[in-house]
């Protein structure tokens, strides 16, 4: 593990602190992930899991004082999301992100992490919670995608003929409409958060990765879930931003009731892109739950 800053002032320097990793057994093809890999283990791993369209850079308000409470941190950008591997060339379903997430584990060595799962994050946090339990200490599944709800703005997204031909700064507009859309605190929407959250779609090869990735959103996959939520059994908190106007709260609520070992905790005055609405209380809600001696 390379020295990795505490903070950032800006995107550019985010992305330079992050690691570069080639996994086989992913796809057909060795792909190319990259991920912040900060902090000292001694009190144990937490990995963080963006959603989409956005990426590691999502936590850069949080992985400081996760760092500073004494934890290692771990926050790759998915499959053809941020600046992890954009070829045209393979899927980005769940379960794909999931494969990728165990192999990376594998790779770093690491056997038993604190989870973190954000909106699609969330899905493949739940499937390595359930498929891959010995990897999981503890869970946190915040404001994701689950059941068959999905942002429709994203589901357009994913229709290849409909956006390919758009100019670059049609999908920019719309992204940008998201960001604001998906917070309470307008205040929180710095043109440094704008920028760096859009920066990799803003080309003619991150418009096509951004339109594959959500071509890959398919409520089949959080459904199939379903009837396995029940078999999660890593302690877990469903953390939710009760503003979200996508992911609504009575989703997390359900799921929280479904899980036998879940307690769900609102962020009141919070919307979707919680980590960067409401980073401390965010931060908070993690640094309580991790405190709790995991079983």
């Amino acid at each position: 593990m390379t020295s990795t800053p505490l903070s950032w002032p800006n995107w550019q320097e985010f992305r330079a602190s992050q690691q570069e990793i080639l996994l086989s057994k992913v796809a057909h093809l060795p792909v190319t992930i990259r991920y912040i890999d900060a902090g000292e283990a001694r009190r144990g791993t937490v990995l963080l899991m963006h959603g989409i369209p956005t990426w590691g850079y999502l936590y850069h308000a949080v992985i400081p004082p996760l760092v500073q409470a004494g934890y290692r941190v771990l926050a790759p950008d998915f499959l053809g999301h941020g600046w992890s591997d954009r070829r045209d060339r393979f899927d980005r379903s769940f379960q794909d992100q999931a494969r990728m997430v165990v192999a990376l584990l594998a790779a770093l060595e690491l056997n038993r992490v604190d989870v973190v799962g954000h909106d699609t994050g969330g899905a493949v946090a739940l499937i390595l919670a359930i498929e891959h339990s010995h990897l999981v200490r503890r869970l946190v599944i915040a404001n994701s995608v689950c059941y068959d709800r999905f942002d429709d703005d994203m589901l357009d997204f994913g229709h290849p003929l409909r956006w390919q031909p758009r100019p670059v700064e049609d999908l920019v507009a719309a992204l940008e409409e998201s960001l604001a859309a998906g917070l309470s605190n307008l205040n929180q929407l710095t043109s440094e958060f704008r920028v760096g959250i859009i920066a990799p779609w803003a080309s003619e090869e991150g418009k096509l990765s951004l339109i594959r990735n959500a071509a890959a959103l398919n409520a089949n996959q959080t459904m199939a879930l379903v009837d396995r939520h029940s078999d999660i059994t890593a302690p877990t908190m469903v953390l939710w931003g009760m503003d979200d106007p996508w992911q609504k709260a009575e989703d997390g609520q359900r799921l929280a009731s479904e899980i036998p070992t879940a307690h769900f905790h609102a962020l009141e005055g919070a919307s979707h892109w919680a980590q960067q609405d409401a980073p401390e209380a965010f931060t908070e809600a993690l640094l309580a739950f991790f405190g709790s001696p995991p079983k």
